[in-house]
């Protein structure tokens, strides 16, 4: 038996593998772009699969494929859905643009195991062909920017869940930390006083905020142009497979697709996926945050600030015994950068848009898909390793506050700002607390000081003791060191 079969299109006669559902297109793209060994993921083939079957019923209703040809092309379509043909299916995602070659690699597939189960033969393309069959009604410039859409709706379902238990995870930081009061930093300085809690109450903000970001930009990929087929006109389908394919798509996926007035501009214009990989940068900007604050905050643990100790996951390093390294922080941050790196990709290549038509989908759909899994697995990871198990050094916290000039800021409507400052640098140069330089200058009682340099109370907003103030005001003490200022 001959382990290759030839077919032949508009370029000539092709071998391809005698077992293969694939065809003569698919071998000369296989054999063009070998690139990256990178092809594309489940969620774009299954969002292939789903489209070529909403075509099918499509055409079905409309008489023009009658039901027994539909039949199989929608039980081949299930088969592809379902990562039976997963093995056929892999090109590389960098070729020729437009996606024509994921395309026909799926019209050929399922084509071809159509044929197989109406008693025909891979190969022979009949009653079945590729292009007026499975393909029919469609082109690679609407069907490929739809599975871009599809897929990346589908995902969506996988990644909002992760980012708002992250969010959710962080809060619960917050209520367990709400009462630590620690010292609050600005520009790496000793600021002023906050409450441990505040601070992941802010990451938790952060991340549910970028999740509220996806979910908007995220919406706007509903609206599809499927049925614009070559350019937006609709050139070569039937008046009103437009919307009876939608209809379809809605009831295969659940989703919510709507088709489009204007198919011509979603052919060429592709800035909804730049806002959908957008919003997923915000979010990776988020992580990162937290991540060097994470890194920051657990540093130590003697010679840094140790106000947090992120749970132990691997030794840190190949040399120095007993150090441990705040290993996932420091890889979510480099997920970032690569969340980064494919946002710049997908904006170059939306601004690629050429008359009327943007080629670049290819790579807009694997870097807009990639992110989405990178961001997915790596806000479980950021949970369940490390936020879930932090732990707050209650005693350093307070340590390094009392040892901070941070509650100056509370004084300064008492004694006014230049006073406070002089105040601070004196006890920097006595290397005394604030509490102990501002005490021996008697510009009040000790419990006066004491309940305006309440660390807790400066967390919050509240009233100044006007009447107090008043006093310090004509204390002789004060007058006299208000001179030096």
């Amino acid at each position: 038996m001959s382990k290759t079969r030839k077919e032949k299109d508009v370029l000539g006669e092709v071998s391809v593998p005698s077992h293969a559902y694939f065809g003569a297109f698919t071998v000369r793209a296989n054999n063009n772009f070998q690139i990256s060994g990178i092809t594309a993921p489940p969620e774009f083939k299954a969002a292939l699969g789903i489209i070529k079957k909403a075509a099918a019923l499509t055409n079905r209703d409309l008489n023009e494929l009658s039901a027994r040809h539909a039949g199989a092309v929608v039980k081949a379509a299930d088969e592809f859905i379902n990562g039976k043909f997963d093995s056929e299916f892999k090109l590389d995602v960098f070729q020729a643009g437009a996606g024509t070659p994921f395309n026909m690699n799926a019209n050929e597939i399922i084509a071809n195991r159509a044929n197989e189960i109406l008693g025909g033969k891979k190969g022979e393309y009949s009653p079945i062909t590729t292009n007026n069959h499975v393909n029919w009604g469609q082109s690679s410039n609407d069907v490929i920017p739809t599975a871009i859409r599809i897929a990346a709706l589908i995902e969506l379902k996988n990644l909002l869940p992760e980012v708002e238990k992250l969010s959710e995870s962080l809060q619960k930081k917050a209520a367990e930390f709400k009462d630590i009061v620690k010292i609050g930093r600005t520009h790496m300085q000793d600021a002023v006083p906050i409450t441990l809690g505040r601070e992941f109450q802010a990451y938790s903000s952060s991340v549910g905020r970028a999740a509220t970001h996806i979910k908007e930009a995220f919406a706007k990929l509903q609206e599809v142009q499927i049925g614009g087929t070559a350019l937006g006109t609709g050139i070569t389908s039937h008046p009103r497979f437009k919307p009876l394919m939608v209809r379809h798509l809605n009831e295969l996926t659940g989703l919510k697709l709507t088709s489009t007035r204007y198919p011509m501009e979603l052919n060429a214009n592709m800035n909804v996926f730049a806002l959908a990989s957008n919003s997923l940068h915000l979010l990776a900007n988020s992580l990162i945050k937290i991540s060097n604050d994470f890194v920051i905050l657990n540093s130590g643990p003697k010679g840094g600030l140790n106000e947090i100790t992120l749970p132990e996951m691997e030794p840190g390093s190949s040399i120095m015994p007993g150090k441990v390294n705040p290993s996932i922080a420091e890889c979510v941050s480099m997920v970032g950068f690569q969340i980064m790196g494919n946002n710049l990709t997908i904006n170059s290549a939306v601004q690629h848009a050429n008359l009327e038509l943007n080629v670049m989908t290819p790579v807009i759909m694997f870097n807009l898909l990639w992110s989405m899994e990178l961001l997915e697995r790596t806000c479980k990871m950021f949970r369940t390793k490390c936020v879930d198990g932090i732990v707050a050094n209650r005693d350093d916290c307070q340590k390094l506050l009392n040892q901070s000039l941070c509650l100056a800021t509370g004084l300064s409507p008492y004694l006014g700002y230049s006073v406070t400052a002089l105040l601070v640098k004196e006890a920097l140069k006595k290397k005394q607390t604030l509490y102990e330089t501002v005490a021996n200058k008697n510009f009040m009682k000790e419990n006066e000081l004491k309940k305006i340099l309440s660390a807790k109370k400066l967390t919050s907003p509240h009233l100044s003791d006007k009447a107090l103030i008043k006093r310090i005001k004509s204390n002789i003490n004060y007058q006299k060191y208000l001179k030096k200022t």
